[in-house]
């Protein structure tokens, strides 16, 4: 396996210098994961003669796990729950990840790589997964519209400097959920 440091410097060849003179900005995903993937399907076989139409509940969370001090994991969570008046007709949870590399970059722009665009690049691939597994699991595909997570982390970001504004302490970017 690689080591990542190795890993690290493919990331912006242009970029790197000899005699550790490498100080342009580079970010990037290095691998992605499926880290944990529930399908349940409490009800069947009866959840196939039921008539009416699931609600679904979709809930996301994204978090971050400092790795190293180049090397971050961001983690987008998944959970789908699909109920009737008769009960559950399915629950998926999806923890979908990747390793994510920063180097020379500032902490305001890195947190808002890691919990903006690293979740909008990581979204495709949790998105067919969900599809898929809605699909294995004997229902029609559950297609996941598209989330503007750059305006979430806008919104998220301006809700905790009015909290703080009102407290009266400075602000500094939201600390882990979008």
């Amino acid at each position: 396996m690689a080591d990542e440091n190795d890993v690290l410097s493919d990331l912006n060849l242009d970029a790197t210098q000899p005699n550790g003179a490498d100080n342009q900005p580079s970010v990037g995903i290095i691998t992605q994961y499926i880290k944990d993937l529930s399908v349940e399907n409490p009800n069947a076989p009866a959840v196939y003669q039921w008539q009416e139409q699931p609600n679904i509940d979709l809930q996301f969370n994204i978090g971050a796990d400092k790795i190293s001090d180049e090397v971050t994991e961001v983690e987008l969570k998944v959970n789908v729950a699909a109920k009737t008046g008769e009960g559950d007709a399915y629950l998926i949870e999806l923890a979908y990840c990747g390793l994510v590399g920063i180097r020379n970059v500032p902490e305001d722009q890195a947190h808002a790589f890691l919990f903006a665009e690293a979740p909008r690049m990581l979204f495709p691939f949790a998105r067919r997964i969900i599809a898929d597994a809605v699909r294995d699991a004997g229902f029609p595909p559950l297609m996941i519209d598209p989330i503007d997570f750059n305006g979430l982390y806008i919104q998220q970001l301006q809700a905790k400097r009015e909290q703080e504004a009102a407290a009266g302490g400075a602000g500094a970017p939201p600390a882990g959920e979008a």
